[in-house]
């Protein structure tokens, strides 16, 4: 009851606007006039009187706008298209025609007010005010019914009344002219708003009514005809007094059909042109528009500048679906043809210097046979011609003549070796500058070169020199730095890693994943780390790469002997994952190429960076697959080997100081384990300490890694040293392989238990890692100390069964002695390197804006290759915005509001799932990228920056069919910029979502909240701060509000009606905007916040 009395009294109060309003009517403004009857009017004196209306009506304006501005905007302009009749006052003519004294008929401010309070006092249920002064229990005459009024004295000077004063209005009582309503209960007359159509009313005989106003005549008065409207309200309550929908009224008296061709809706002073369509017949009250019929119409003049904006969209949309590909292939071509003719040019280089190098070595044996044959000639001819013995001066000198062809014959020799090297110089000049107009001077020019064909030839030709280098010499680590000094070949700092008593403990439950691991991992080393399963492999190299996030830590680990957080150092250190964490939209070549970007030293050229990605694809066998997608789970790419390879090439380009690898030959034949390993093995040789998780590798798999750390179940090394005496280790503890077995299985299965060693000492499986602590003078967990008694026994047994005559090796004590020796013996070289650990992590990155760049350019190949997925977002977008056009098309009753409100529904939902889109597919790929050190905020903001493209678009795609559909009053530009507005407002919400949640719960909150928000926000009996936090509520008082302010004239009551209803303000638009915008913004935030915090947990 409470509720239909509120909606009531909205209606109350939009009347009560307008009463305000036509308080100011004609009514002093005539009996200016000398106060007396008028006399016949004249065109001057019509306009004299209107004259008299506005400056009248001007006083009355500040007090409208501060009781009622919550739905007038501008006074002047509603007062303008509702009481200016200055257009056609033919209903004043006719009024002046038949009352001359009509300024004595018209209400005063008194009782438009009078009528205002009764209509509130009354809830707005009454159709007759409360008893007055002339219309009582005790006075009521003719003038008291609805559609007629009475007029006041002639000597009555309203001039001089307040406008408290209700006047004294009972004499001639009269049916009110057409064209004004008059009250029940009051006995003076109101013009109608333009828009209405009051004409006389006629008697119905049938019903005793008087239609079309449904009001009855007096009983016992059968003199009393029907007069004029009686009441004016919203188009619920006086719905009569509206000029029909299919017809027109220019003036409140006169009604004409629409013509054929145009339309009227319902209170129109004029008759609006349909679009280019044969729909609307004569008496239309709204375009009848379908499918064909939409694209039709924009084909007239006033939607023709949309309709080519909307062509161009479409078409835009057409080729980025069919050639989105085609557009980043053609680029690819480019590139590939400047790539092959410089990988042409060095492969030629490179054999003209192998031909050069044959030439010389054939030339220096030819030279050495004729050395032989020269000398050998020379001896025998000393021996046929022996001299006689001289004197010692010419013993001496013959001596001196023997020997003189023994002298320059070596330097002929030399000569020719050194013409063939100038030669073999000059022909690798010549055709390491083939291609070039203009040699250059010196190869270093090549890395300052920019274009494409010439930083390709110098990255080629470098590589094409290192595999030289490496087939003549067996490289080690000393000799790459040798080489380094030689060749200018870039050297990185070199890190190790000690770790000691190295304890890790979930903070959860308390359980124990590693336990007293103490050891160290060197540069220029390839470390494996195996064990059975649990062993906590992985988790070891979590712990050294500092991603222990719910777990404590105890214990140190050292970087090159100091202790120093490794996060410090992140910029040289890889971390490749278990899990092969690309991007499946971009091909491998894109792949590697953003994180060189976003990783390399800024003060790198471009030509070096070429270099470090060629080398990268070619070391790992990459090059038939580089414009390769790598693909996706829905989409096939390249093999599970290949997508390995790339998954360790993104660390690998980056060129890394230390390279930690989780399991990087999983799933790989030999083959391409057998690749990938020598991808690494020449990392290792420049310096790169390796460490990697490896199951079940094959016997020459196994030669290829320098260190060996094997972890027992609970977190426990029971062996760390180099490969080659992990064998003499174990046999020292009488531990032998058999033949025919790989020794890295028996090992895993002796300390899985599934082989139980037959020794002699009787050692067990778990007592492994305690031997090996014993030996090496490790602490003993105290949990461990049980176990001391069985296992110094069982060394004591063996020692006096090795003093009986055992002929059994000295024992694991001797092989340890030598393996810190062999530690020992690189001390000082290892503190030479590393006593400059300063400053390793002095490369300097790009920053937050130079990787927001490189960001933006992978984001928008991304989207161009889903442009499947966003035509299918426009089309099913574009039929919500037909279906719900359709059904809720705009109805002048509401305001056009239900349209409103399902629009915001169905937006907010298909707008925040294509939004989870954006980071929910990308957890994975975002979180190794952030801990390798590349900047959240860029990437945040190049997602949010390409997706604005969605935010400009969609609200197009929606209202080309939405608007031309429900076809509402309001424009298509300001009902785009709301739609703006809530696009980028719901998808900073879709954002959080997919930050926050899994993306199947995203989904469910996508889907719920934009529902349960709008019903929130539609129901006004729930508190107004509950309501003014839904976004729902300021997107749909945004949508009425352009809507309404089309609303004027005979709808202004309506207008105020229903904003008082709904709770809106027609003057907060730009505040619904602003506060949209807001929440776009402080979702976003919300969202990057999250993006930093809870990926980090």
């Amino acid at each position: 009851m409470r509720m239909r009395w509120a909606s009531t009294y909205a209606d109350a109060v939009s009347v009560a606007l307008a009463l305000i309003l036509l308080g100011r009517l004609p009514v002093g403004c005539c009996q200016g006039f000398s106060g007396g009857i008028n006399p016949p009017p004249t065109s001057p004196l019509l306009w004299l009187l209107n004259d008299a209306v506005d400056n009248l009506t001007s006083n009355i304006f500040p007090a409208v706008k501060d009781r009622f501005g919550f739905c007038i905007k501008d006074p002047q302009q509603d007062w303008d298209q509702t009481f200016n009749y200055t257009n056609n006052m033919d209903f004043l003519r006719d009024c002046v025609t038949k009352f001359p004294d009509l300024s004595a008929r018209l209400c005063t401010e008194a009782e438009v007010k009078l009528y205002f309070n009764s209509f509130i006092d009354n809830g707005g249920t009454a159709n007759y005010l409360k008893p007055n002064k002339n219309c009582n229990s005790s006075s009521w005459v003719s003038g008291c019914e609805p559609g007629w009024a009475s007029r006041v004295s002639t000597d009555a000077n309203m001039d001089d009344q307040e406008s408290e004063y209700l006047p004294s209005r009972t004499l001639d009582s009269q049916p009110c002219c057409a064209g004004f309503f008059c009250p029940y209960g009051l006995t003076c007359m109101i013009s109608c708003p333009l828009g209405a159509y009051c004409p006389i009313a006629t008697l119905n005989r049938t019903t005793g009514r008087c239609d079309p106003y449904n009001y009855q005549i007096p009983p016992g008065k059968p003199n009393h005809a029907c007069g004029s409207a009686d009441i004016w309200a919203d188009v619920d309550h006086s719905g009569d007094l509206f000029c029909p929908a299919g017809y027109y009224c220019p003036s409140t008296i006169q009604k004409i059909n629409c013509s054929s061709g145009h339309y009227c809706r319902m209170g129109s002073t004029y008759e609006t042109s349909c679009l280019r369509s044969s729909s609307c017949h004569s008496n239309t009250e709204n375009q009848n528009i379908t499918i064909i019929g939409a694209l039709v119409m924009c084909t007239s003049s006033r939607y023709l500048i949309k309709f080519w904006l909307s062509v161009a969209l479409v078409l835009l949309l057409f080729i980025i679906y069919n050639f989105s590909d085609q557009i980043l292939a053609h680029r690819e071509r480019r590139r590939a043809k400047s790539r092959e003719t410089a990988s042409r040019t060095a492969r030629e280089a490179v054999q003209a210097r192998e031909r050069w190098k044959a030439a010389k070595s054939i030339a220096i044996k030819h030279a050495v046979e004729i050395q032989g044959q020269i000398s050998h000639t020379f001896s025998c001819k000393r021996s046929k011609k022996q001299p006689e013995p001289q004197k010692v001066l010419g013993l001496s000198r013959w001596s001196s003549d023997a020997s003189t062809p023994e002298i320059e014959e070596p330097s002929i020799l030399s000569n020719m070796s050194h013409s063939s090297e100038k030669i073999s110089g000059s022909s690798e000049s010549v055709h390491s500058n083939a291609g070039d107009k203009k040699p250059k001077k010196n190869a270093m020019k090549d890395k300052h070169m920019h274009t494409r064909t010439q930083i390709f030839k110098y990255a080629y030709s470098e590589i094409e020199k290192e595999k030289v280098l490496q087939q003549e010499k067996k490289l080690t680590f000393s000799g790459v730095i040798s080489m380094a000094r030689k060749n200018e070949i870039r050297t990185r700092p070199l890190v190790e890693i000690s770790f000691e008593d190295l304890t890790l403990v979930l903070k959860r439950n308390k359980k124990q994943l590693l336990k007293s691991v103490t050891g160290k991992l060197i540069p220029g080393h390839v470390t494996a780390i195996m064990g059975p399963s649990g062993a906590g492999k992985t988790t070891f190299l979590s712990a050294l790469a500092g991603r222990t996030a719910g777990c404590q830590m105890s214990g140190l680990v050292l970087i090159n002997g100091k202790v120093e957080p490794i996060h410090a150092h992140r910029k040289i250190i890889g971390f490749v994952p278990q899990d092969d964490i690309v991007h499946g939209n971009l091909t491998v070549e894109e792949n590697l190429w953003f994180s060189a970007n976003c990783r390399l030293s800024t003060v790198m050229s471009k030509a070096d960076k070429v270099l470090i990605v060629e080398r990268t694809i070619d070391s790992l066998g990459l090059q038939a697959v580089r414009n390769s997608l790598v693909g996706t789970v829905e989409k096939r790419g390249i093999s599970g080997g290949q997508r390995k390879r790339v998954n360790v090439g993104l660390e690998m380009v980056m060129e890394p100081s230390l390279l930690i690898l989780d399991e990087p030959t999983s799933g790989l034949d030999s083959s391409s384990s057998l690749l990938l390993l020598r991808a690494l093995r020449r990392e290792a040789v420049q310096g790169v300490n390796i460490c990697m998780v490896v199951h079940q590798p094959s016997y020459t798999l196994f030669n290829m890694f320098d260190d060996l750390i094997l972890l027992a179940k609970g977190g426990l090394i029971a062996y760390q040293g180099p490969v080659k005496k992990v064998e003499e280790y174990f046999a020292g503890l009488e531990i032998m392989v058999p033949e025919r077995v790989n020794p890295p299985d028996y090992f895993i299965d002796i300390l899985e238990g599934i082989v139980k060693p037959s020794t002699l000492v009787g050692v067990k499986s778990n007592q492994l890692p305690l031997i090996w602590m014993l030996q090496n003078g490790y602490n003993v967990p105290p949990d461990m100390h049980n176990e001391l008694d069985s296992v110094n026994a069982s060394f004591e047994s063996r020692t006096s069964s090795a003093s009986v005559g055992s002929d059994a090796d000295s024992g694991a004590a001797n092989v340890w002695r030598d393996l810190k020796g062999g530690f020992e013996d690189k001390q000082d070289y290892l503190k030479h390197n590393f006593s400059k650990s300063k400053g390793l992590a002095n490369r300097i990155t790009p920053g937050k804006f130079k990787q927001y760049k490189y960001y933006l350019g992978r984001v928008s190949k991304q989207r161009l290759r889903e442009a499947t997925t966003q035509a299918v977002d426009y089309l099913i977008l574009g039929l919500a915005g037909v279906c719900l056009g359709i059904i809720t098309k705009a109805n002048d009753t509401n305001l056009g509001a239900a349209g409103y409100t399902y629009t915001v529904i169905a937006v907010s939902l298909l707008g925040q799932i294509g939004a989870l889109r954006s980071f929910s597919i990308e957890k994975l790929q975002y979180m190794r990228e952030r801990a390798s050190g590349m900047s959240s905020l860029a990437y945040f903001l190049s997602k949010d920056t390409i997706d604005h493209f969605n935010t400009v678009v969609k609200p197009v795609v929606y209202l080309s069919m939405f608007y031309f559909f429900s076809n509402p009053r309001s424009s298509f530009a300001d009902n785009y910029i709301v739609l703006f507005a809530l696009f980028y407002c719901i998808t900073g919400i879709g954002y959080t979502f997919a930050i926050c949640f899994q993306p199947s719960s995203a989904q469910l909150w996508s889907a719920l909240l934009p529902v349960v928000l709008t019903l929130i926000a539609t129901q006004q009996k729930n508190s107004k701060i509950l309501i003014n936090l839904c976004y729902p509520k300021w997107a749909l008082e945004a949508f009425v509000i352009v809507n309404t302010k089309r609303y004027s004239g005979v709808w202004l009551m309506t207008r105020c009606g229903m904003l008082y209803k709904l709770g809106y303000n027609i003057n907060n638009w730009g505040v619904c905007l602003a506060v949209l915008f807001l929440y776009g913004f402080v979702f976003r935030c919300i969202a990057f916040v999250c993006l930093v915090m809870l990926n980090k947990k």
